[in-house]
């Protein structure tokens, strides 16, 4: 399985940019391209090439494809290169402009994948307002003789990928739609290393909402928003999972005319990984609800508490205020009122009913 070992061993991208096709004295920065090559029987063809040379070079030859970079591509570059390879105008759209569902749409010989990139951002606690998982796209275009790929965010660089598939010539061989796989692959396998991550994220709140109020940890008073906010990164992420379940399973079943055969019957790999992602995906959502729910009963009960003391200790403070207000009234014949002790009898009457009070309410737990 030689094939599959080239695909399945991508690891997390790294940044990586070359400009090949730009003058040596303009900067890498000022071009969108990243990298480009053209692929004979597999194989990459020596030397800088430009996105017209390298296709010129396929047609020449009657074989291989092309394969374009790009990052974050202006509608000006872009439309050179939709004008070369023939790409439909709605699908240039959608790939200059960037927050694009993840889709899968054919137009004539030419697929237009989208795919939501996802990156776990790394903390030492949820907060209220910090993020959690961070989007990015890549778009492929996928067509007889070429693959173009177009990438929106800061992560989810190709290079690495484009590497460990060139290390296996048999594979690029098979045409374009190795490369879709190859992404697609990796796509899913880092929602499957966030939703790891995610899980952890729930684990710990769940711990810190059940845990005693004396040990959970300083800054965690918000519990409440940090949920929200942990639930929210979730949906996010629900909405990069959800959309491309149907384009997977299109990719698994249906024959496209770029896809070999071969290539095809890997993709339900994906399509059952994806399908996994989803699972884990809507658990987290319905376990942060319940998560949710249980520290609103926590705060409403805390509520009750407080309420069950207030309305104790007025109890026991109704007693000396009635006390006190009966003998404010002036009344000339009142019982102990000119006696020596009278005051102390009083007082200690007060005091006694009001420590039966105060007992009665602590063996009910009131107080």
């Amino acid at each position: 399985m030689p094939m599959i070992n080239g695909l399945r061993s991508a690891v997390r991208p790294t940044a990586r940019k070359s400009a090949s096709h730009a003058p040596r004295s303009a900067p890498a920065a000022a071009s969108p391209v990243v990298d480009c090559a053209a692929y004979l029987g597999g194989r990459r063809h020596t030397g800088r090439l430009t996105p017209r040379e390298a296709l010129d070079l396929v047609r020449e030859t009657g074989e291989g494809f092309v394969w374009i970079g790009l990052h974050e591509p202006g509608e000006r570059e872009l439309a050179g290169i939709a004008g070369e390879f023939g790409l439909h105008p709605l699908a240039v759209e959608d790939a200059v402009h960037a927050h694009q569902r993840p889709k899968l749409e054919r137009y004539d010989g030419t697929l237009f994948t989208v795919f939501k990139t996802l990156r776990h951002v790394e903390h030492s606690e949820v907060t209220a307002a910090g993020d959690i998982v961070e989007t990015g796209e890549v778009m492929v275009f996928t067509g007889q003789g070429f693959v173009i790929t177009v990438r929106h965010g800061d992560h989810g660089a190709l290079g690495p990928l484009r590497q460990r598939l060139e290390a296996e010539p048999e594979s690029l061989a098979k045409g374009p739609g190795t490369v879709l796989h190859a992404i697609a692959d990796q796509v899913v396998d880092d929602y499957l290393l966030v939703a790891e991550a995610v899980r952890q994220d729930i684990d710990d709140m769940e711990f810190d909402v059940f845990s005693d109020p004396g040990t959970r940890p300083a800054g965690g008073g918000d519990t409440a928003g940090r949920i929200y906010q942990l639930k929210r990164e979730v949906l996010e992420f629900k909405r990069a999972v959800t959309p491309l379940l149907r384009p997977t399973q299109l990719l698994s079943e249906r024959p496209m005319p770029v896809i070999d055969a071969d290539i095809r019957e890997y993709f339900r790999d994906v399509a059952d990984h994806l399908a996994r992602v989803h699972e884990h995906v809507t658990a987290f959502d319905d376990l942060l609800n319940s998560i949710l729910q249980a520290n609103l009963a926590q705060a409403t009960v805390a509520q009750n508490e407080d309420m069950r003391k207030i309305t104790a200790w007025a109890a026991i403070l109704a007693v000396p205020t009635m006390i006190t207000g009966v003998y404010g009234m002036n009344f000339e014949h009142m019982p102990e009122l000119r006696t020596r002790y009278g005051y102390y009898v009083v007082l200690g009457v007060t005091v006694l009913i009001c420590a039966a009070i105060h007992r009665g309410f602590r063996r009910n737990g009131w107080l």
